[in-house]
């Protein structure tokens, strides 16, 4: 007869008997497994012994807990004679990451590294659920489903709800625990319960991934520029900080285009890069008729050089001017190019940055397109106080070179005192002196072929004395209201110094006088530019704060003794008494909205006005944008303009979305672009119609009006927006680390 014996076992550490059965039911092995049984912990109604038969085991309410994993189950006994573990009875095993799996029986043998599991359910991540008749444990890695159900889908507990809006249903399932990818065989992908797809192979990463190399959901869809279409992204996942997206897209009407976007990340530093090519049999583009290679590249990279040191560039670069309008990649009619290095420590910062630019518009001379060879920018800001005030000195150096034209080079030092003070009743006092000094050389080309070409320097020089009042003015009102009312008013003592005939202007040419300048003691954004003459900054700023937002406003005007003859006639700083700038903006949780204004000095009509307006409420949200634009704000002469932007997106029902955006040009009675769609998005899928039609038309670059049609769609896992898929079979067993 056999010899048994019974003892409770809740909140008992469980004996030496038991540990080999706790380490095996949590998926230990060799000595980890040794190592980790010896902090596990038994819960169990009952333990019973079987001495003769070598079986130690727990019933009732067992719970095998360790470091890593958790196991519940109604039974377990291990045998020791035959190595094999059986637990029975609402099976569930939780790990570190929060993935439970599921059984209603479970025998695991061969040091658990093979096993059993019947009526095997298992959930991934926050939403992966996989179902399957059978299992079974191979290798201590994999798990193998047979006729098994995968879904990334919430599955309602509702009638008629239970159905998940996308499913993969197949006769055999491989998960592997290590690589942390599913792997199907002869699959069936249903959408709302219908199939849809047939493979004999698919596989895809499990929802804890983060990242993974496949296929991403495709584009299709029509427009007049380029007939039917279709885009097919591929996503190749080097690691962790690196990655490469390449997009093939086919066209009826417009050839074949190839895009790839690389980004990686390390330490302080990191790369972006994004090409594309396309050959078009039709050509005839922009100002190259001849041409059917197209490309264009952009990018930006930041690399660390030491802890202050670093250097980087930027690139927009394209060999025609109407490709990346055609082929909808970019509207940009300018393209900036840099390279730089700079050293950052405290407060002071040391820059050398070159530049090349392209224009993209029909008046654009290239040969005229000025090369900046280098900007030389250093700030000097001591962490100490000098005089008792704050001392700052400013260098700055440019070298202008075109191909065709007048070159130019400057040199710019200024030095900067401030002394601010706290007065009587809180008024706030500022007195700043300032001196500056710049030096050109500027060659002008001979006008003729027989001339000759000169080279003229010339020095300027100017210095001023400001002083800044400012008195704030602070009530609190009832509890979490609060008021702020403060005059501004600045004096500055300077002395004319005109503009130097031979001085062109090649940094202050997109001036706008607006609020964020009008306290400023040069409102000029760059260097030629240099305004002179005794004047004052008058204005006033308000505040107020209550417990569902905020509201703020400022304005303000510049006076002078005489007209300053920098300003044409005009601008908004001509004569003796500036334009009247400001800013109304209020914030609350659903709704912001600001207007920024220039009142004409003379008769207080609108100069410029923009007003700004974005409201969202739950999954809903609208931006609408008023421009009304003077010329002179605009770069190279373009001519004033007055436009309406908006766009909404409406949650109308559950996850459906109705979208529309809009740009009108109201000078012409126009529109400029239109877009409408719909679309549905839930954390397992993503799908969109867009309509969209743009009605400029560019002769000179040869991009007509256009009509398009885009499909969009996406698959999701819920712990990702996007998860690749593939169906590119691969060995499942492969030993190798990487996806």
């Amino acid at each position: 007869m056999s010899r048994r014996s019974v003892r409770r076992a809740r909140g008992l550490l469980a004996s030496a008997a038991l540990l080999p059965l706790a380490a095996f039911c949590l998926g230990s092995a060799g000595p980890a497994r040794a190592e980790a049984a010896k902090s596990m912990l038994l819960q169990a109604d009952q333990l019973v012994y079987d001495s003769d038969g070598q079986t130690v085991s727990a019933v009732g309410h067992v719970e095998i807990v360790d470091d890593t994993r958790i196991l519940n189950a109604d039974n377990v006994t291990y045998d020791q004679k035959n190595d094999k573990v059986t637990a029975s009875g609402h099976v569930s095993v939780t790990d570190a990451s929060g993935n439970v799996a599921f059984a209603d029986h479970v025998v695991l043998t061969d040091r658990m590294r093979d096993g059993a599991l019947s009526g095997f359910g298992a959930l991934i991540g926050k939403n992966g659920r996989l179902a399957a008749a059978s299992a079974e444990r191979v290798q201590d890695r994999m798990i193998i489903a047979q006729r098994a159900v995968y879904s990334p889908c919430k599955i309602c507990a509702q009638q008629g709800q239970r159905t998940p809006l996308w499913q993969v249903k197949s006769e055999k399932v491989v998960l592997d625990q290590v690589k942390h990818r599913i792997h199907f065989t002869d699959a069936t992908v249903d959408f709302f319960g219908v199939p849809v797809l047939y493979t004999p192979y698919l596989t895809e990463p499990d929802p804890t991934v983060k990242y993974a190399s496949g296929l991403l959901a495709p584009d299709v869809g029509t427009s007049t520029k380029l007939g039917y279409f279709v885009r097919i992204p591929v996503y190749l996942a080097f690691s962790d900080s690196n990655g490469l997206t390449v997009q093939p897209e086919f066209t009826t009407q417009g050839g074949e285009m190839v895009e790839a976007e690389y980004r990686q990340r390390w330490n302080n530093s990191g790369l972006w890069l994004q090409a594309s090519g396309a050959y078009n049999s039709v050509g005839g583009l922009g100002a190259a008729p001849g041409t059917q290679d197209y490309d264009h590249l952009f990018g930006a990279g930041r690399f660390a050089l030491t802890d202050t040191w670093r250097t980087g560039f930027d690139t927009e670069l394209t060999n025609n001017n109407a490709y990346m309008r055609l082929y909808d990649i970019s509207n940009l009619d300018r393209l900036v190019n840099d390279i730089f290095v700079d050293d950052a420590y405290g407060r002071s910062r040391f820059a050398v940055t070159s530049y090349y630019f392209q224009g993209l518009r029909s008046t654009d001379v290239a040969r005229r397109i000025p090369f900046i060879a280098p900007l030389l920018e250093y700030s000097y800001i001591p962490l100490q106080d000098w005089l008792g005030g704050q001392f700052r000195l400013d260098v700055n150096g440019i070298d202008v070179v075109r191909g065709s034209g007048r070159d130019e080079q400057r040199m710019t030092s200024e030095a900067n005192w401030r002394k601010p003070m706290v007065m009587a009743g809180g008024q706030l006092w500022t007195f700043v002196l300032d001196g500056r000094g710049d030096a050109y050389n500027i060659q002008t080309p001979a006008a003729t072929a027989t001339g000759k070409a000169t080279s003229q320097t010339l020095e300027r020089g100017t210095g001023y004395g400001e002083l800044d009042w400012r008195w704030p003015f602070v009530a609190n009102g009832s509890p979490g209201h609060s008021y702020l009312l403060e005059p501004i008013a600045q004096a500055i003592a300077q002395p004319y110094s005109g503009h130097p005939v031979l001085l062109r202007d090649e940094d202050s040419t997109d001036f706008e006088f607006d609020e964020n300048n009008i306290f400023s003691v040069n409102q000029l954004p760059g260097y030629d530019l240099l305004e002179s003459g005794p004047r004052a900054n008058i204005g006033i700023r308000a505040e107020t704060y209550f417990p569902t937002g905020q509201a703020s406003a400022v304005i303000g005007q510049t006076f002078r003794t005489k007209a300053d003859p920098i300003f044409s006639s005009d601008a908004g700083e001509k004569g003796t008494a500036s334009d009247m700038v400001g800013e109304v903006s209020v914030k609350f949780p659903h709704l912001d909205f600001t207007d920024r204004i220039d009142l004409n000095r003379d008769n207080g009509a609108v100069r410029r006005h923009e007003v700004y307006v974005t409201a969202s409420y739950g999954r809903s949200s609208m931006q609408v944008t008023y421009l009304q634009l003077p010329s002179q704000n605009l770069t190279l002469g373009l001519p004033s303009r007055q436009q309406v932007n908006a766009q909404a997106d409406v949650n109308f029902y559950e996850n459906w979305e109705a979208f529309a955006a809009i740009e009108r040009d109201l000078n012409a009675g126009q529109m400029l672009d239109t877009e409408y769609g719909i679309g549905y998005e839930d954390e397992c899928l993503a799908i969109s119609v867009a309509y969209r039609r743009k009605f400029t038309f560019d002769a000179f670059l040869g991009v007509p009006p256009s009509t398009s049609v885009v499909l969009h769609f996406s698959l999701k896992t819920g712990d990702q927006p996007v998860q690749p898929f593939s169906l590119f079979p691969k060995n499942v067993f492969s030993s190798s680390s990487h996806s």
